[in-house]
């Protein structure tokens, strides 16, 4: 070792202090927010089910028995994180009351699983660029402020655990053809991410499409495939019988693991793994054939088993939840569309995305990075999840993180190009190459352009009705099934001892569409509907109309009358939540 690399910090301290940098950071902005709300609907739904798991709930039933009631909500989501934030729960416990408790396991998990994600995206970088874009690469994530939407303290959802082993299967993948035991570890966290959830499927499958490809067309590729595959085979079946009851064995399903999912992988791996064992032949021909008839065995049964799920995640739920309901999610909303509707916004996300993939396409224009294994994983995995935000804008943190290493690599050109070598001025350059900046200074370009938002993304109206506090007088009322707007279901399962109609959940088809046709319809019409599903309350907070009404038949319906103060005959306003976020109308039985 040189006396100049002896010389050099410590890479992991270096590592370390970022993240605490960042954790302190997001503590500093965030602490006060998590007394007085749980961010998101997600957030509110998972504390609901490790709460009733941790209550006594089976491992294996993922019933929400509050939700549309009596049959109940059947949950996609991994009963891992449960166990995750259980654990965490626990831990406080042992120092401090339970509710504070809870609070600091909701400020804590998020933050954990930055350190991974920050390391998977320094380890891409180290790989196309060595030791210096790594750093770079810490920089750029110290200053990442959008890159940390999912990791801000609350956020108790799945999604920043699927951020973390998505950078580190696509770091794994970026080092297999240099570090044998990096194959070991792709499918390993593949594995994980499997049983975690599927949205970070896309970038996945562009982990085990580079894997094929390297063993077809580099003869030195066998051994890794091998490796990769039969490890993937068997943390996929793994995860299968962790995630998946007995019960449901049998059953395909488009929006988790399931036996239709685990065909497709576990062939596909095994047949990759025997392919790269038996056949490391130098015939490309023979090579690209096995790959070809691997991919026909693995995807046969996985459409003889469940053929919907062609069709994407949500292809069983039902059609009619879409207009009315998840088209109107903002994070499912396409990015283009959303320039017209909320420019400023769709900058602030755009901009690293869009510098990542400039950056991209600058390193390709080097030869020897055109042949290189690593840059070209890394570069596909950006593209996969360019590509996703381009079609839903909630991808945007898998691009702005798979996009770092990619703007790091080229900061260290740009240093080259224009002769900067000492220290502060290549910090001073990095830091404007950072997704904060970027964004920032694109923002004050729009701005100053005259771009203004025409709609506000982040719905200012509802703010009262997300609100803790807000949900203590509903809380005080009797138990009974609540019709209310479906955004605030996850709030009500989590703050009150109530059942609700209906979710933000595409596996809810019928009480979304009863809940949304009992506020449209006039209402003696909404009272059928209410009494069919023996709803006990009635209650509304802000003044967004439900999805689609407007004019005439906004006046016409039970929300339009609700909200004009011609309360129906057949509700009863229930004294202690009039003048609060929200009112509360208890249904009168039938005479």
């Amino acid at each position: 070792m040189s006396s100049a690399q002896m010389r050099q910090p410590n890479f992991m301290l270096l590592l370390l202090i970022a993240w605490l940098l960042v954790m302190l950071q997001l503590v500093a902005q965030h602490w006060a927010e998590t007394a007085q709300t749980l961010l998101d609907t997600d957030d509110a739904m998972r504390l609901t089910q490790m709460r009733d798991w941790l209550a006594g709930q089976g491992w294996y039933d993922m019933v929400q028995r509050r939700v549309e009631p009596p049959l109940g909500y059947l949950s996609h989501w991994s009963r891992l994180i449960d166990a995750g934030l259980g654990g965490l729960l626990w831990l406080f416990r042992l120092f401090v009351d339970p509710a504070l408790a809870e609070r600091l396991m909701r400020t804590v998990w998020p933050m954990l699983w930055l350190l991974p994600t920050m390391a998977g995206t320094a380890a891409i970088a180290w790989r196309i660029a060595g030791r210096e874009a790594a750093l770079l690469a810490l920089l750029l994530a110290v200053v990442g402020l959008p890159a940390f939407h999912q990791f801000r303290p609350g956020r108790i959802d799945h999604h920043n655990v699927q951020i973390a082993l998505t950078t580190l299967t696509v770091a794994a993948t970026v080092w297999s053809d240099r570090i044998r035991w990096a194959a070991f570890a792709a499918a390993a966290v593949t594995g994980l991410a499997l049983a975690i959830g599927l949205e970070c499927l896309p970038y996945l499958m562009v982990c085990a499409a580079a894997f094929a490809a390297r063993y077809v067309f580099d003869r030195n590729g066998a051994r890794a495939a091998a490796d990769y595959g039969l490890t993937l085979a068997a943390a996929s079946i793994l995860a299968f019988f962790v995630i998946v009851g007995p019960d449901h064995w049998a059953r395909g399903a488009c929006d988790m693991i399931a036996i239709n999912w685990v065909a497709l992988v576990a062939i596909g791996g095994v047949g990759l793994g025997v392919a790269g064992w038996k056949f490391p032949s130098e015939r490309l021909s023979l090579r690209l054939a096995c790959v070809g008839l691997i991919t026909v065995a693995a995807a046969v049964p996985f459409v003889l088993i469940e053929p919907r799920c062609l069709g994407g995640p949500y292809a069983m739920m039902d059609p009619a939840v879409w207009p009315i309901w998840l088209a109107h999610v903002r994070e499912m909303e396409p990015l283009i569309p959303l320039f017209a509707k909320s420019p400023l916004t769709a900058i602030a996300i755009a901009t690293f995305p869009v510098a990542a993939l400039v950056a991209a396409l600058a390193l390709l224009w080097q030869s020897e990075l055109r042949r290189d294994y690593g840059f070209l994983v890394a570069a596909a995995g950006f593209a996969a999840a360019f590509i996703t935000t381009l079609a839903a804008i909630k991808a945007y943190s898998y691009a702005t993180w798979l996009g770092m290493p990619l703007v790091a690599a080229l900061a260290l050109h740009l240093f080259a190009w224009l002769h900067v070598r000492s220290l502060v001025p290549r910090v001073a350059l990095g830091l404007l190459l950072t997704p904060a900046v970027l964004s920032i200074g694109a923002i004050s370009i729009a701005d100053a352009a005259g771009i203004n938002e025409r709609e506000n993304f982040n719905r200012p109206e509802r703010e009262a009705c997300l609100k803790t506090e807000n949900y203590a007088p509903l809380a005080r009322l009797p138990a009974g099934l609540v019709a209310a707007d479906i955004d605030f279901g996850p709030f009500l399962l989590a703050l009150t001892p109530h059942s609700v109609l209906a979710a933000p959940y595409h596996r809810l088809s019928k009480g979304i569409i009863a809940a949304h046709t009992a506020f449209v319809a006039p209402p003696d019409e909404a009272r059928r509907i209410l009494d069919r599903e023996h709803v006990t309350y009635v209650i509304t907070c802000g003044p967004r109309p439900p999805t689609g009404l407007t004019g005439e038949a906004l006046s016409a319906s039970l929300w339009g009358h609700l909200q004009a103060g011609d309360v129906p005959v057949w509700l009863e306003p229930v004294p202690q939540t009039l003048g609060q976020a929200f009112v509360a109308y208890r249904v009168k039985p039938l005479s």
